[in-house]
């Protein structure tokens, strides 16, 4: 019985030492081992390993999967035309230097990111104020985020850490001025509209004119036509006339009587006050009546 309960204890004696001094390394972390405060061995490649019992040596482990930084705050900064523009980015970053990530920061994560978030600001403020909105809306925002990790290079090496990648995520006008820029673009966009309205104006007036000047010109020739048509007409009638009406005068002359009658009675309410015995009548009265000419 003795001498199972000292192989029992062996054992669990055993089980105790073994978890006091050996680790297992996950392949998304370091592995650092502390010997009495200071730093004695940094662990990278996963699997089972082996260091003393504490207290004289502890494990701590650290993260070495990227992480994203985000913006913690909106600031507002000045481009090159001294226009405010408020600019949220995010960086991503992996430690890769363990010890000095450690002596710089601590274990702590959150440490490095307080103290490389007002870094990331300050350098993105320098590369925006050289620019101007239109570069930075388009063109020039590759270049602003490569600037970005070049200022952050050597600030990085220091702090332990590598930075993967800058991204502006929104560029946007500060508050204060966005509503003068939309007053601005309104009356840029009244004014074009004027313009517009101005131009389309002027040329309907003139294509008004035109029309008129056109129909004036049409009426006109078409009077001509038709008044020279009118008098080859007037011409050609009396040329008849003359001809039919010189071969029989006394006709002729009935004739115009007649004529002169019919415009004079048009109407049945007319009332004329003439002698009788008037050469008005002469026709009617059958003394001037057309006789056949001799043959």
């Amino acid at each position: 019985m003795n001498r199972l309960g000292i192989i029992l204890g062996g054992v669990v004696l055993a089980i105790i030492i073994s978890a006091s001094t050996l680790f297992i390394v996950d392949q998304r972390e370091f592995a650092v081992i502390y010997a009495l405060g200071e730093i004695k061995e940094v662990i990278s490649e996963p699997g089972l390993k082996a260091k003393l019992p504490a207290p004289l040596q502890n494990v701590v482990r650290l993260d070495r999967r990227v992480q994203t930084l985000d913006s913690p705050e909106s600031r507002p900064i000045f481009t090159a035309e001294k226009k405010s523009l408020v600019i949220d980015w995010l960086v991503k970053w992996r430690v890769v230097e363990p010890k000095q990530f450690i002596r710089n920061n601590g274990v702590d994560l959150r440490n490095a990111e307080n103290r490389l978030s007002p870094i990331v600001q300050a350098a993105l403020n320098e590369e925006v104020t050289k620019r101007t909105v239109g570069s930075m809306l388009s063109s020039e925002r590759d270049k602003v985020m490569q600037g970005v990790i070049k200022r952050l290079a050597d600030d990085a090496k220091s702090f332990g850490i590598e930075i993967v990648d800058v991204r502006i995520k929104r560029v946007d006008f500060a508050a204060n001025i966005t509503e003068s820029v939309y007053r601005r673009m309104e009356s840029e966009r009244k004014r074009a509209a004027n313009e517009l309205r101005s131009t389309g104006g002027a040329e309907g007036e003139k294509i008004r004119a035109d029309a008129d000047r056109q129909r004036e010109i049409i009426v006109a020739e078409a009077y001509r036509d038709a008044q020279k048509i009118k008098g080859d007409g007037d011409a050609k009638a009396s040329a008849i006339y003359a001809e039919a009406f010189g071969k029989d005068p006394q006709f002729a002359q009935f004739y115009r009587s007649l004529e002169a009658y019919r415009s004079t009675f048009r109407s049945k309410t007319d009332v004329m006050v003439l002698d009788p015995s008037n050469e008005f009548f002469k026709a009617m009265r059958g003394n001037s009546a057309p006789v056949a000419s001799p043959g």
